[in-house]
């Protein structure tokens, strides 16, 4: 079961005072750290079918080699996206 988030706090965020037009913001902002941290944050911290909400497979993708996830976590999208045909 996921965790509640209200209108305008993404629960995965729960340790920063970000909302849904931050989180938006930065996905599509120039800020490459800022945008590989969230990027990071999403597919390490919310729920899998919240991570679609936010992320395309080409955003995941064109980025992957430089996200920082746990080992587990990144062996795990590294295995999705090889079986969805993206070799990263």
């Amino acid at each position: 079961m996921k965790p509640k988030q209200d209108d305008t706090h993404p629960y995965f965020l729960w340790d920063y005072n970000l909302t849904e037009d931050d989180v938006r913001r930065i996905l599509h902002g120039e800020n490459e750290a800022e945008r590989i941290w969230m990027k990071s944050r999403i597919l390490t911290h919310a729920a899998y079918e919240d991570v679609w909400k936010y992320l395309t497979l080409n955003d995941i993708v064109s980025e992957f080699s430089k996200l920082r996830m746990r080992s587990q976590t990144a062996q795990a999208w590294r295995h999705a996206l090889t079986v969805w045909g993206h070799h990263v």
